[in-house]
Formats: C-alpha cells, structure tokens, sequence
C-alpha cells in the first residue's frame, strides 16, 4: 500500500452523503412539483365534480338519512376542494377550474340509490389514488392533509354503505 503525500488532494466522492439533502425530491423517489399539481388538480376536478352531485342529489331526497349523509359528503368533498386549491397554489401554479366528468355520469343516473352507489366507488376512486400517492409526497404538511382526506373519504364511504343497507 502506498502512502499518499501530504500535499496530494483527496479524491473528492461524486455524490457525498452530506449533500442528500440538496438532492431533488424524484432522486430520492418523491413525487415532483409538476406530477404533484397535475395530481392535485386531478383529484380538484374529481372533488369538485362529488360536491356537486352530492348537492343536487341531497336536494333531490329533499330529508331523511340519505339527503343528511349527502349534505356530510358534500360539505366534506367542499372542504377538500379548498384543501386542495390551497395545495396548488402554494406550489405556485393556478389551480383547474374544471369540474371532472364523474359528474356527468353520476347525474345521469336517474335512480338516487344507484346514484349513491356511484359516488361511493368514486369515493373509492379517490381513496385508491391517496393511496397509490402518500409515499411518494414529501412535504409533511401535504402529507398530512393527503392523509386526512384518504381517512374521511373512507369514512364517507363506510356511513354510505351503511344507508344502503338500511331497509
């Protein structure tokens, strides 16, 4: 082995541990800015097009346990939106102003009760995609409020089955 002289200058590493922290969020396996607000914004039309069909269809069961859960699931889906808004704009982009085509579809559906049985799977829709992303959502107040929404749409979703299965 050979010594090196004291005025040889160290071999410097390509990629040294303590400049993790400069690494870019993708390097480490975290969601980027632009997939984020196209996530967001995604789930912004989704949430926006829920809050309006769960506002005509409580309007349209007019009382009883079926309109007072859908009043819930829309002052719910409302919050998320204002959640969400918030999100992208933080990130420094426009939030969409677009209401997602589950709205269409879901209005299309004449009956109530199969009308709420669609919203729930896109109740469950949402909670897949919550899912499939937190891992990958590195800011913590995000993370956070991400974590929150997958939590109430899994309960929205478990207080519309349980209506559905009322007699």
């Amino acid at each position: 082995m050979t010594a090196r002289p004291d005025d040889d200058p160290a071999a410097e590493a390509s990629s040294p541990a303590c400049s993790m922290h400069e690494a870019p969020d993708t390097y480490m396996g975290y969601a980027g800015k632009d997939e984020l607000v196209g996530f967001l914004n995604e789930l912004l039309e989704a949430e926006r097009a829920g809050a309006l069909v769960a506002l005509e269809s409580a309007r349209a069961a007019t009382s009883g346990p079926i309109a007072e859960l859908l009043k819930a699931i829309e002052r719910d889906e409302a919050r998320w939106c204002a959640m969400l808004l918030r999100h992208v704009s933080a990130l420094g982009n426009k939030p969409s102003s677009k209401v997602g085509a589950f709205h269409g579809k879901a209005m299309a559906i004449a009956d109530l009760g199969e009308r709420i049985l669609f919203l729930n799977r896109g109740q469950g829709w949402v909670v897949r995609k919550l899912r499939e992303m937190l891992p990958r959502v590195r800011d913590g107040r995000l993370h956070a409020d991400l974590t929150e929404m997958l939590q109430s749409h899994e309960a929205n979703i478990g207080l519309a089955n349980e209506v559905a299965d009322r007699p």
